[in-house]
């Protein structure tokens, strides 16, 4: 990786990639329940600092294929920027295939059609956007930046232009009395979305963040699976592959849709009716199936 030194947030599946940070933190970083950038004020570094970043990561891995350019929501840069930085490392790797990038709602409705269709054809590839919920009630109390209707629309219009979105969403973020809520409206935005990768995770929540300081009680561990399956009762997905095994999830799960969601309703199915769940308390480890 290169760039500072402030803790380094990245996809999982970027874990292989070349991983070039561009600007510290978030420009919006207001969500209640991330922690991510809490304390890192947003500054994007220039072009310049972008173009030495890239030579000396050019000189060390001169083959790498795969980009990811950090922190979060480096969509939020505008056009030109984004252009010139595409460019550069286009220029500087002449192996490269993909770059790929954190994105909020808002930064890809700020691009035009032709824009988009722009970054794709200079080897933009994956956006990876938190939904976290397409219940808006649940949204405007964790103080997401976006409604879900608005994150939908900029799915799609990502996707229309050949780009790859994958998209987060948290169970338990509602909390235990919106719960449902939260799981089917959830899956009625990502059905409308239709992404190519969804990823679901627990919210856990942690002490630097507004949320845990309100005293807000995370979901059991019964509850949370009850969710997480609710939500995939309701998944209509045409061609997504699908992941639930971040660390943070009580039951690993990983599958493709549309063949694999009978399989995955059986499996939370049984784990429901086992009575290993707690039904008092959120748990701390991930089970196995």
């Amino acid at each position: 990786m290169f760039g500072n030194s402030h803790t380094l947030f990245r996809p999982p599946a970027e874990a292989d990639g070349l991983i070039i940070r561009v600007a510290d933190g978030c420009p919006w970083n207001g969500c209640t329940f991330c922690g991510m950038y809490k304390g890192v004020p947003y500054k994007f570094h220039g072009t310049e600092h972008a173009e030495k970043e890239f030579s000396k990561a050019a000189r060390r891995w001169p083959d790498a294929r795969r980009i990811f350019l950090a922190d979060g929501d480096v969509m939020n840069l505008d056009f030109q920027t984004l252009e010139t930085i595409l460019v550069s490392l286009n220029q500087k790797f002449q192996q490269l295939a993909r770059v790929s990038v954190y994105a909020n709602g808002a930064s890809i409705l700020d691009k035009t059609d032709d824009e988009l269709r722009c970054l794709k054809e200079l080897k933009l590839h994956t956006l990876y956007m938190g939904l976290e919920s397409g219940d808006n009630e649940t949204l405007r109390a964790v103080n997401k930046r976006e409604s879900a209707e608005q994150m939908i629309e900029a799915g799609r219009r990502a996707q229309a232009a050949g780009l790859r979105m994958s998209v987060m969403v948290l169970i338990g973020l509602a909390g235990e009395l919106r719960s449902m809520q939260h799981a089917q409206a959830t899956a009625k935005a990502v059905n409308a979305m239709q992404p190519r990768l969804l990823s679901a995770l627990r919210l856990v929540t942690t002490p630097n963040t507004p949320l845990y300081k309100s005293g807000f009680k995370m979901i059991t561990e019964h509850d949370a699976v009850a969710e997480l399956r609710e939500m995939i009762q309701g998944l209509e997905l045409e061609q997504t592959v699908f992941r639930a095994d971040h660390s943070s999830n009580i039951v690993p799960l990983e599958a493709r849709f549309p063949k694999d969601k009978e399989r995955l309703l059986t499996q939370l199915d049984a784990l429901l009716a086992s009575g290993q769940l707690d039904r008092h308390s959120p748990g701390a480890l991930p089970w196995s199936l």
